[in-house]
């Protein structure tokens, strides 16, 4: 084993012990963390990973071993350890861990605001190559030397614009100053025609995606349609609790109305927007997809439509697989075998709810993907009331999956399919046309399905909706029949529909 460097501040040392495996993390000399109270993370990566924190909140079986367990308080002095009784995964046990050489890595996961691996304030240690072998009982010691630096937003461009936006609905609601981050892609000849007003285009992106990734993927368009030019506003993807859905919500906090009465505003008035509601267009996929279709129908009068993209699900009777309303437990299906949460467009089952929950398990306080920041936590958390201690109640309990009916039904507040039912005839009329949702009918976490029985009720319901629901034929996760600039095409001309109008 080649020698640590003492610059590194880190020990590793091989001990007899018994009962195993055991890791020991303390903070590092001279260190004094910004909070000294969050989770702490062990990952077991490949030996040749430089990197291993990469790995945690991957899926699937192959995934790096992730250990965690709770740290009240941090501070010099203090050792944590991790051990066959912390909770693992994706393997069963750390009895169970192939013997082997393992890139060892410790993440203290402390940032209360955004609830990400490399948050601003995080520590880690430094990663040490190791041969563990559960048959002998061994010691891996580690310390905590490596604080993330603070947030610095990317430089702005003559075309790309950056916010960091103080909100006070917000900052009300945590008890402290809270923020709102975003991009702005400004379209061409924006400096140059200072007399000209734009539409704005919201976009959201997959789960947790940041506000950097603008010009990624779909956010990267020439931003016209027809000759109508548009200014885009990309929002982020991060939170205290994970991605924060863009609406309000008991855990997150008023999102919906932060974005709604400050934030656009403030947008549309620095950057020449029209600002009224019919220049005003949402879109995006998977979670994106939800959000612009939510944030549309939360505030029929305030976008002029929704171009929503293989959303997450529509209608909670089936949140993928799950029937919240009726379904007794959301890992094993009434049939008494374990739900899958993914599949191939082939129908092969890539995980299992249970996979997927319990690498979130990991990740959060109390064991539980409550708090883990992934995406059933940040689904929870959107959708479930506050219980004890200002905590978000769990849909269902971490390791059996039995769901909490009373907490599923405060979730109905946010199915979009039973929202438009039971609205319908005050609803109908402001959303005329403005509702376009298009997904595969192979979706790789079975989206499709909610889909399904939103268009039994929108293929009924009167008044007409006047919009567009459309599959795919095989169609995967990330399935679209539209390029952004066709996309831009059917903005422009409502856009144009409503000039008329007026």
């Amino acid at each position: 084993m080649p020698a640590i460097s003492s610059l590194a501040l880190l020990a590793l040392a091989l001990l007899p012990a018994p009962g195993g495996l055991r890791f020991e993390v303390a903070l590092g000399a001279g260190l004094t963390p910004q909070w000294n109270s969050g989770r702490l993370l062990l990952v077991l990566g490949d030996a040749s990973d430089k990197d291993p924190r990469r790995r945690i909140g991957e899926t699937g079986l192959e995934n790096a071993p992730i250990l965690g367990c709770d740290v009240p308080e941090l501070k010099p002095g203090l050792t944590f350890e991790l051990d066959g009784s912390s909770a693992i995964a994706p393997i069963a046990s750390l009895a169970a861990l192939p013997a082997g050489d393992y890139s060892v890595q410790a993440v203290f996961r402390c940032n209360p605001d955004l609830r990400l691996t490399r948050a601003p304030g995080n520590l880690s240690s430094e990663p040490v190559r190791v041969h563990l072998d559960p048959a002998n009982a061994s010691t891996t010691k580690l310390e905590l030397t490596r604080v993330e630096p603070p947030e610095e937003l990317p430089a702005d461009t003559d075309e790309l614009k950056f916010l960091k936006f103080e909100s006070r609905k917000l900052s009300a609601f945590w008890g402290r100053p809270m923020f709102l981050r975003a991009s702005v892609r400004l379209p061409p000849g924006f400096a140059t025609d200072t007399d000209a007003r734009y539409p704005l285009l919201v976009r959201i992106g997959g789960y947790g995606q940041r506000f950097t990734s603008v010009g990624r993927g779909r956010g990267r368009t020439d931003e016209e349609g027809d000759g109508q030019r548009f200014v885009t506003l990309q929002l982020d993807g991060a939170g205290p609790l994970g991605d924060p859905y863009q609406v309000d919500s008991a855990n997150h906090g008023p999102y919906g109305a932060a974005l709604t009465e400050e934030l656009i505003p403030f947008v549309e008035q620095k950057f020449r927007c029209i600002g009224e509601p019919r220049a005003r267009f949402t879109t995006g996929g998977s979670t994106g997809g939800w959000v612009s279709f939510a944030l549309q129908v939360f505030y029929p009068d305030f976008f002029n439509g929704c171009w929503s993209f293989f959303p997450d699900g529509v209608d909670f009777r089936c949140f993928q697989l799950v029937d919240v309303y009726e379904d007794a437990n959301a890992y094993v299906n009434r049939f008494g075998f374990e739900r899958a949460s993914k599949r191939n467009v082939d129908g092969e089952t890539e995980y299992t709810m249970r996979h997927e929950c319990g690498i979130e398990n990991v990740l959060g306080e109390g064991d539980s993907y409550v708090f883990s920041g992934g995406q059933w936590g940040a689904w929870n958390a959107t959708y479930s009331p506050r219980g004890e201690g200002g905590k978000p109640m769990a849909i269902w309990d971490p390791k059996t999956g039995a769901i909490d009916k009373r907490v599923a039904e405060q979730w109905k507040k946010y199915d979009l399919r039973l929202v438009l039912q039971e609205n319908w005839k005050t609803l109908g009329p402001k959303l005329a046309g403005k509702i376009h949702v298009y997904v595969g009918d192979a979706d790789d976490y079975f989206l499709n399905n909610a889909v399904v029985r939103l268009q039994r009720f929108l293929e009924k319901a009167k008044p007409e909706f006047g919009g567009t629901l459309q599959y795919g034929w095989r169609g995967g996760h990330g399935w679209t029949p539209l390029s952004s600039a066709d996309m831009l095409k059917q903005m422009a001309a409502r856009l144009e529909a409503a000039a008329r109008a007026k």
